[in-house]
């Protein structure tokens, strides 16, 4: 199992971090975890294509985690890629539909690139054939409990506390050849996300406050601080840790050291701060 980082960032506009995008490769398998904005451009950064991606999972549907969802789509459709089969919780099917549907936002586009002759001409040129088919993702609604079988792999939800109940939210577990990797989206501290990490080869979590930070009883019990997500990860027996969503006001090195010294206080196994386009191999 390899895990590429490719959006490590918060909805914040930011040069070194992407919001939210996590691409796992398992066999010829290339899943994405969240299509946040910039993660386009950071999947063509690491190597791949827009219609390498065989899987796409949204943990929720803030902008952060899903702003680059129709670039992606539009990419592969425009490389001639398969349909891509989505999985995300209601309303991605109304999302997708108001991107592609007949009367949708890039309604105009698509009808210029299939119907006008000299677009037709430069489709088939590049191998397409006539008629040009829009894009059609295969989309699937999902609720927390949900789970996936793959080739070799399973994916394995539980529900992250977040925007409800605005928003629906998860986490996800992912266990491929006696290796399991855990992304929380975003969430408080649940006994649900407890339970899916437990054991877990590599948690991924995100961290959206520092520990000395000020915040409201409801924003505390939201927003986890680096020690919290340790002290969880070390009583879940979690082997590795990685802290994600780091806002541009928390990505400096004093913040950086005390999460560290924070996390080593709680937590025994290695642990450490993403970066945009890390690799991890599990």
């Amino acid at each position: 199992m390899k895990i590429t980082l490719l959006g490590t960032g918060s909805p914040e506009a930011y040069a070194r971090r992407a919001s939210s995008g996590y691409l796992v490769e398992i066999g010829d398998d290339k899943i994405l975890l969240d299509c946040g904005g910039g993660v386009f451009d950071r999947l063509l950064q690491s190597g791949r294509m827009p219609s390498d991606i065989t899987h796409l999972f949204f943990t929720h549907l803030h902008t952060d985690h899903m702003m680059d969802y129709a670039r992606l789509i539009h990419g592969a459709w425009d490389e001639g890629g398969a349909p891509l089969p989505v999985w995300g919780p209601a309303p991605i099917a109304g999302i997708n539909e108001r991107f592609f549907g007949i009367d949708g936002a890039f309604a105009h586009d698509l009808r210029a690139r299939t119907e006008l002759p000299q677009s037709q001409e430069v489709w088939v040129a590049r191998g397409g054939t006539i008629p040009r088919e829009w894009p059609q993702p295969q989309i699937t609604e999902i609720e927390p409990g949900f789970n996936y079988q793959g080739d070799c792999w399973r994916l394995t939800t539980c529900r992250a506390t977040h925007a409800q109940p605005l928003l629906e939210c998860m986490a996800f577990r992912i266990e491929a050849d006696g290796k399991s990797f855990v992304y929380s989206g975003d969430t408080g501290i649940n006994d649900d996300v407890e339970a899916l990490s437990k054991d877990a080869d590599l948690l991924l979590h995100w961290c959206y406050r520092p520990d000395k930070a000020e915040a409201t009883e409801a924003m505390r019990a939201m927003t986890p601080t680096p020690g919290e997500i340790a002290a969880m990860a070390a009583r879940n027996d979690v082997k590795r840790l990685i802290l994600t969503h780091f806002r541009k006001s928390m990505d400096d090195e004093a913040t950086h050291q005390a999460a560290h010294a924070s996390m080593k206080a709680a937590f025994d196994g290695p642990a450490s701060i993403a970066k945009d386009l890390d690799e991890i191999i599990l």
